[in-house]
């Protein structure tokens, strides 16, 4: 910075040598480590989570970012009806992005903000999913975190003291059915891969076939002496 003042106090003093400077820690980053002094040394693929105020929803922000850049973003968040507009927002205004800029950049829902100050702290701190593999991952790589049909995988159960536990939606995707023992404990359940079928009925399938041939079992379900519908039952 240009013309820094000092106090009256500073500059009638005199002028002390500075001995040890000191230098950056080493990091891990791609497989390398680094002394980072400038923004353009920072490299790394890795996740950040962060709620709003009221903690109504969530986001799990990952980044890939090359020489200091933002090549790659992917934006998931559950909880907020809202904040799902605020991703794709998000997803437009982080890459080609400096990870600083992004730091200091709206990015519209709290939450995706909090994503991207944790993302960030684990970035320059070398802790990244990254940090051990040579040259890092492929821009492309973040998608692998959506598995096969490309949707996020979302957990949602729902139970109560009364009636007991019901699985909405698990990894494997829209729970149809639980299924129960004699008593009436769950041991399995039955789901469909909506992204699956979503790609099937895109490729020309009949919607019927395409649900179909994406349903699967978990667990013990066919040992089951009882099947119940988790959002009728």
């Amino acid at each position: 910075m240009s013309n820094i003042q000092l106090t009256s106090e500073i500059e009638e003093k005199c002028c002390v040598a500075r001995g040890i400077k000191g230098s950056p820690a080493p990091i891990p980053q791609e497989g390398l480590w680094t002394k980072c002094k400038e923004i353009k040394d920072i490299n790394g693929l890795t996740h950040g989570c962060g709620c709003c105020a009221p903690q109504q929803g969530t986001c799990k922000l990952t980044l890939n970012v090359k020489e200091g850049i933002i090549q790659e973003a992917l934006v998931e968040t559950i909880g907020c009806s809202g904040m799902t507009h605020s991703a794709a927002m998000a997803g437009e205004i982080l890459p080609g992005k400096t990870l600083l800029e992004a730091l200091n950049t709206d990015l519209v829902c709290d939450a995706i903000n909090v994503a991207m100050r944790e993302l960030f702290l684990q970035i320059v701190y070398g802790r990244t999913q990254t940090a051990f593999s040579e040259n890092g991952l492929p821009v492309g790589a973040g998608l692998e975190d959506l598995g096969k049909g490309l949707c996020s995988m979302c957990g949602t159960i729902h139970s109560t003291k009364q009636k007991g536990v019901r699985y909405l939606s698990l990894t494997e995707g829209y729970i149809l059915e639980l299924g129960l023992d004699k008593n009436d404990q769950v041991i399995g359940y039955k789901f469909v891969n909506l992204g699956k079928v979503m790609d099937c009925i895109k490729k020309g399938m009949d919607a019927k076939e395409a649900y179909e041939c994406n349903i699967g079992t978990y667990g013990r379900f066919n040992e089951a002496v009882k099947t119940i519908d988790p959002r009728k039952e």
